[in-house]
């Protein structure tokens, strides 16, 4: 796997903070984020269940920028 590190949210203090990665074999984003409260997991259950597998992070709308290069990155590594 080969991570390449696209952003953090700029309003970082600690260095801990929703960050982006493209992996660059299979184009797939990769995010940290904070835990969604219960109102937001509540509020996805509503379309469907979230498999243990799986998580609801939450990502700043600060952010947007960083997602919007995050998703060239990977259309670019599929391009290859």
């Amino acid at each position: 796997m080969h991570l390449r590190f696209v952003g953090i949210d700029p309003n970082t203090g600690d260095g801990e903070s929703p960050t982006v990665w493209v992996d660059e074999d299979n184009a797939d984003l990769v995010f940290q984020g904070w835990k969604a409260d219960d109102e937001t997991t509540e509020g996805c259950l509503k379309t469907g269940g979230i498999p243990d597998h799986e998580a609801v992070v939450r990502v700043p709308a600060r952010m947007i920028h960083i997602i919007r290069e995050a998703c060239d990155a990977a259309e670019r590594a599929q391009l290859r």
